[in-house]
């Protein structure tokens, strides 16, 4: 492992992630360069790589307040009428670095009905938020058990989190890859294969809780191999690479 290539996948992963360098965590799953690659050796510091790579290095976000948080939540609510999915609030964020990421929102207060109950303590006592009460009131209806229940897992055209999966089909002597989501891999595959004139088999799955992007990421990474839809010719080295991640 050597310094230039460390500094190359850093512009290339920024370049990927809107000009924004990643963190070291990040990095580490994407390109598998571990911190033990760097640390010590070239640097001292992750923004110190950064830096010399030819960016400005990440500072820490503050932590929202919860009513600050919950104010900004109410806003958008009132624009749309009603609760933001995840991507929604990801599309926000990226117009609004102001605006709490989805993580903070729905790692903060949970479910769909959690953050509802929530938003609607907060507006409850507030006049200037009693339209978007009226909104929690109907979500919080409509999920009477939200205190303690999970809620349904979504639809795979509605996955958000999930895993990414590559997949195998041998025809004859060719191999085909197929790079898809789901939310239990077992399943679809088992489902994917039943339209198939071979068995699909399962190479690995990456947990991840941007099942859309994450798929996205392969399959732009694998673009001058792909064969059409989500299939893929891969070399050797091309399965190692999608294998070497547990999570993204």
């Amino acid at each position: 492992m050597n310094k230039q290539h460390i500094l190359d996948e850093i512009q290339r992963t920024a370049k990927e992630n809107g000009g924004v360098p990643l963190g070291k965590n990040r990095f580490e799953s994407e390109t598998g360069i571990k911190e033990s690659d760097w640390s010590g050796r070239f640097w001292a510091r992750w923004g110190q790589a950064v830096e010399e790579a030819g960016f400005q290095a990440n500072s820490l976000q503050p932590r929202f307040d919860d009513d600050a948080l919950l104010a900004q939540l109410a806003e958008f609510v009132r624009e749309l009428g009603r609760l933001p999915v995840v991507s929604e609030v990801k599309l926000r964020k990226l117009q609004d670095a102001n605006f709490p990421n989805a993580k903070t929102l729905f790692g903060r207060f949970g479910t769909k009905a959690l953050l509802a109950n929530r938003l609607l303590a907060f507006c409850e006592p507030r006049d200037a938020w009693s339209d978007v009460a009226v909104i929690c009131q109907n979500i919080a209806r409509s999920h009477p058990d939200a205190s303690g229940s999970a809620e349904p897992k979504p639809k795979d055209d509605d996955l958000e989190t999930g895993y990414v999966y590559l997949a195998l089909m041998k025809i004859g002597k060719e191999k085909r890859y197929k790079i898809g989501k789901a939310d239990i891999v077992g399943r679809r595959t088992k489902q994917v294969a039943v339209n198939l004139p071979e068995d699909l088999e399962l190479i690995h799955a990456i947990a991840t809780d941007d099942a859309y992007g994450i798929e996205a990421y392969w399959h732009k990474r694998f673009e001058g191999q792909r064969r059409g839809g989500e299939w893929f010719v891969l070399t050797a080295a091309d399965v190692t690479a999608f294998r070497r991640r547990k999570f993204m």
